[in-house]
C-alpha cells in the first residue's frame, strides 16, 4: 500500500479533513501492532497452563488475529484466566478497528454520502444567514434611526 502524499487536506473553515487511506493504514498499523504486542503477553500467559494449546508466538498472534476479526476458528484458545483476559481484551480492541477500518472500505466502494461535506455546507449556509440577519438588523436600526429624526422634528 503506497502512503498518500497528503495525508489531510484543510477546508474553508479550518477542519482537518484526514485522508481515507491514511486513516487505514493508521488503523491496520494500530490493530496489528496492538496484537504483536498482546502476543507476547497471551504467550507469557498460556506457555506453561494445564491443557494449553497456545505453545509458541505465532499461536498466540494467530489466536488474537482470529480474536480481533471476530472470526475465531477455535483451533487455538486460552485455558489460562490471563489469556482468557488477553484475548477478550484484543476482541473488543478488534470489534472498533476492524470495524472502522471496514467502514472506510465501504465508504470508498459503496460511496456513503460523507457527512463532514453535509457539515461545511450547513456550516457555510449557516454563516450566509448570519451575514444575512446582520444585513438586515443593520437596516432595520438604520430605519429605526431616521424615525426617530423624523419624529423629534415633528
Amino acid at each position: 500500500m503506497k502512503l498518500p502524499k497528503k495525508m489531510h487536506t484543510v477546508d474553508e473553515f479550518g477542519v482537518l479533513n484526514y485522508s481515507g487511506r491514511f486513516l487505514a493504514i493508521i488503523g491496520i498499523g494500530a490493530l496489528y501492532s496492538l496484537i504483536a504486542l498482546f502476543a507476547f503477553l497471551l504467550l507469557y500467559f498460556e506457555k506453561d497452563a494445564p491443557g494449553t494449546n497456545i505453545s509458541n508466538y505465532a499461536d498466540a498472534f494467530w489466536t488474537l488475529q482470529m480474536s480481533a476479526s471476530t472470526i475465531g476458528f477455535g483451533d487455538h484458545f486460552p485455558v489460562s484466566l490471563g489469556g482468557r483476559t488477553i484475548v477478550a481484551i484484543m476482541f473488543y480492541i478488534g470489534i472498533g478497528l476492524v470495524g472502522f477500518i471496514g467502514a472506510l472500505i465501504a465508504e470508498k466502494i459503496l460511496g456513503f454520502a460523507n457527512t463532514n461535506v453535509r457539515n461545511r455546507e450547513l456550516r457555510q449556509q449557516n454563516e450566509n444567514l448570519l451575514k444575512h440577519n446582520q444585513l438586515l438588523e443593520h437596516k432595520i436600526d438604520s430605519l429605526i434611526h431616521h424615525m426617530e429624526k423624523l419624529n423629534r422634528r415633528n
